[in-house]
This record gives structure tokens, C-alpha cells and sequence, in this order.
């Protein structure tokens, strides 16, 4: 099988991160629909439609959590006929995990994975990065967007200021807070919305992909999170591409990610 060449799993469902919307996976989509897949990327619930107006009023997912995300993307795999490739950055890596936890699909891959409950790891550039919902607790309660310095810092410091302008005007969009609180509070919180078996045996091959300069998850942090699934006899690996970024879905050099992604996924698909 290879990356041209559906197998059993002819179908890709795409899971986007905190401020971004599917629009993030815009070439992803067209280089797998290429290759002959379905590709499924939707946002999240209260996420989908005009872009623009999401930035006017992002009122609508100020109380969005992570359970409400994780079973929105739970129905659309429900209804398909075949279990699919699932994959996700950064919250959406987390929640690929998550999904791949209750059963679903046929492999995952979690590209930049925000950690799941039971990883510790706190980078100081991953702390850098979300202060700006963190530092205060009323976002827990609504929708916070980056500005443009904020985001070139998380997801484009790799990128000039000028191409991280772009990539900001074009996909940058304010995210609901709650999810990012969830998520630093999971390891206080015994009934966490990210808490998944690392051991279980039974879920699908799971592949987690880490980019060596990203400040929102860095390397570190997938690094452990790898650790704590080995002790799981169901397939996992590990992958790390140097001097990427948090934004290594649409920087310069994404076909390699896309490409390794598919290929990893299509050799292990059950």
C-alpha cells in the first residue's frame, strides 16, 4: 500500500486545534483527495461557516469544552461505513487520542498533540504561549483570540513577521477558553475530559508527530506522551521533524508532514 493507494481505510477524517478551523487543513485536503481519499475535515461545533463572522462573534463557543468537541467528531465517525484514518493537531491531536482511546478508527496520527491527562511536561514556551488565555480565569467562560504577535510567537516563529501576518489573516480565529483551561487543569481533575488508557490494548496504531522548534507542545511534551504509551502492546511511534513549528500543518515544507502522516497511517491502518 502507499500514500497514492487507498487501502481498507479509504477515508481521512482532519481534526483542527485551538484558533484555527478546518480552513487550517485547506491543503491537506486537496493533497489526500488527490490520492484518492474521502477527506473529512469539519470544525468544531458553533466553529463552521464564515470566518469573518466567527471573528466579529465568537460568543457562540465561549462555553464549547472538550467533551462536547470529542463526541461532536465521535457522531461524523459513527455514521461512516468503515473505521477511518483519524488525524488532529494540537487540541485535535489530543482528541485524536481520545477517540482512538473509546475504540474508533483504523490509525491515528496526532501531529503537535496538546498532552493528554497524565503528562506532566509544562515547557516554558508552552506556558509563553497560552498565557494569553491563562492569565485570566475569566476566559474560562469565552472565546479569546490572539493577536498578531501572540500568534507569531505560538504558531510562526519560524516565519518571517510578514508570512506569519498572512498566515494569521487567513486562518487565526479567537479560540473558546475553557478548552485550554481543560486542558491545563486535567491532572487536578480525576473525571478530566483528556483522560485516556495509555495502556489499552485494544485501540488502533497511533502515531504522535512532534515539531522540533514548536513553542505550544513542544517536542518534549509528545516525547513523554510517547513514553507513556509504550507500555501499550497496541502499535505506537514516535516522529519528530527538526526546526518545525506549531504551525508545521501549512509552513514551508508540510508535504513532507502530510506525506510521512499518510504513508505511516495507510502501512498501519487495521
Amino acid at each position: 500500500m502507499t500514500a497514492e493507494s487507498p487501502g481498507s481505510a479509504d477515508t481521512i477524517v482532519l481534526i483542527h486545534g485551538l484558533w484555527m478551523t478546518a480552513l487550517s487543513w485547506e491543503n491537506w485536503v486537496e493533497r489526500y483527495t488527490n490520492r484518492g481519499y474521502r477527506v473529512i475535515a469539519r470544525s468544531w461545533p458553533g466553529m463552521e461557516g464564515d470566518i469573518d463572522e466567527l471573528r466579529r462573534d465568537p460568543s457562540g463557543v465561549d462555553h464549547l469544552g472538550i467533551a462536547e468537541i470529542v463526541d461532536h467528531y465521535d457522531a461524523i465517525i459513527r455514521e461512516l461505513d468503515r473505521p477511518p484514518i483519524i488525524m488532529g493537531h494540537s487540541f485535535g491531536g489530543a482528541f485524536t487520542e481520545i477517540l482512538l482511546d473509546r475504540g474508533l478508527g483504523a490509525a491515528g496520527v496526532a501531529i503537535d498533540a496538546a498532552a493528554v491527562k497524565g503528562v506532566l511536561r509544562l515547557p516554558p514556551a508552552q506556558l509563553k504561549s497560552a498565557l494569553p488565555v491563562l492569565r485570566n480565569p475569566a476566559n474560562t467562560h469565552r472565546a479569546v483570540a490572539l493577536t498578531a504577535d501572540e500568534f507569531q510567537y505560538a504558531f510562526g516563529n519560524t516565519l518571517s513577521e510578514e508570512e506569519s501576518r498572512v498566515v494569521y489573516e487567513r486562518y487565526a480565529v479567537p479560540g473558546p477558553g475553557r478548552v485550554l483551561f481543560q486542558g491545563a487543569l486535567a491532572n487536578f481533575n480525576p473525571h478530566a475530559p483528556t483522560k485516556v488508557d495509555f495502556g489499552n490494548p485494544d485501540r488502533a496504531p497511533l502515531l504522535l508527530i512532534a515539531g522540533g522548534a514548536d513553542h505550544v507542545v513542544p517536542a518534549s511534551v509528545d516525547r513523554s506522551m510517547a513514553q507513556h504509551y509504550a507500555k501499550s502492546p497496541a502499535v505506537n511511534a514516535y516522529k519528530e521533524f527538526p526546526g518545525r513549528s506549531h504551525f508545521t500543518v501549512g509552513e514551508p515544507g508540510w508535504e513532507e508532514v502530510a506525506d510521512y502522516a499518510l504513508r505511516w497511517a495507510g502501512e498501519n491502518a487495521r
